[in-house]
């Protein structure tokens, strides 16, 4: 990782970054499933969006599958963070499987609303990216009378039974400010548009960004930690691109290229809401590993949220 400037490279560390509540408390999940019910405990699906968590549990016994069919019967198994449809639920209890709910509850919030507003006769507008995990759980709630949009133009050629009765729910991860350009696009078009009581994308993917966007405006360059299929991460490095910042999603300290660094005497450092701490704490020591390194945090807010663990691995009093 050559190309250092001569002068003290600095690094701006925006905070806050990395785990979120939902996530820590997935995570958590799986591991205290393992210690109390042992090797193997099923998880349907990544149960966060990072490989190196992944990987992690995997050395622990966790096995991930993409569908209930290959859980054995009677079998441990946990809902990932991103939340799963009836039809999964009702799989898992036909199949006598022992569920771990791990279904972050600001997702289990949107699941409510699409309940509520289908059970109202509306047509539900998810905002979202198809093939998700967490808009395929949304949508399994109401799937006759739910209709998926990515962006403006989707709406702008969508087409609904009574415009009178629409409302609309968004994926708690996508990029706040492209968002509400599609919100705005569809209260222009159905006038009498009801939405849920309070935002449904999260408040660590909505302080993650406002962070970001301190730092960007400071930094040469930024890194975001995190892996390509995690969607909080990648709208991180949209939102710095956009802001004229140039910015690279990598996993780790390996995936960090020199040419990336080459003049850039500051670099601005973050992580999205599935990434380990000690990932960051790796880059920083590898960057100052090159010369002389300054590290400041840029605080914009302090997260206080904590969830509760799923009741099957909750310690008893």
């Amino acid at each position: 990782m050559g190309g250092m400037s001569e002068s003290r490279r600095r690094v701006l560390l925006a905070k806050p970054r990395g785990y979120c509540a939902g996530v820590d408390r997935a995570v958590q999940a799986v591991e205290i499933a393992l210690g109390k019910f042992g090797a193997p405990v099923y998880v349907r699906k990544q149960i966060v969006h990072n490989k190196h968590v992944i990987r992690r549990l995997e050395h622990s016994g966790a096995v991930f599958v993409n569908e209930l069919d290959e859980v054995p019967d009677g079998a441990t198994v946990v809902f990932s963070a991103h939340g799963v449809s009836p039809a999964v639920r009702a799989e898992a209890e036909r199949r006598g499987l022992e569920p771990i709910d791990g279904t972050c509850p600001l997702v289990t919030k949107v699941h409510a609303e699409s309940r509520r507003f289908a059970a109202a006769g509306n047509t539900v507008v998810l905002i979202g990216q198809q093939g998700h995990e967490e808009t395929e759980g949304t949508f399994g709630e109401a799937p006759s009378r739910t209709v998926l949009v990515e962006n403006v133009s989707d709406v702008d050629n969508l087409w609904v039974e009574n415009p009178a009765k629409v409302s609309y729910l968004t994926q708690t991860t996508l990029a706040v400010d492209e968002t509400a350009e599609v919100v705005a696009a569809l209260r222009a078009k159905f006038p009498a548009l009801r939405g849920p009581a309070s935002e449904d994308i999260c408040y660590a993917t909505t302080n993650r960004q406002a962070a970001l966007q301190v730092v960007a405006e400071r930094a040469e360059m930024m890194l975001v930690v995190g892996s390509t299929n995690s969607a909080n991460s990648v709208h991180l490095v949209e939102l710095a691109e956009r802001r004229g910042t140039p910015a690279y999603l990598i996993d780790d300290v390996t995936d960090i290229r020199p040419e990336w660094l080459e003049n850039v005497g500051v670099v601005g450092l973050t992580s999205g809401a599935s990434a380990p701490e000690d990932l960051i704490d790796g880059i920083v020591s590898a960057l100052g590993g090159l010369g002389s390194v300054s590290v400041e945090e840029c605080r914009t807010t302090t997260e206080t949220t904590h969830f509760g663990l799923p009741s099957a691995v909750r310690p008893s009093s």
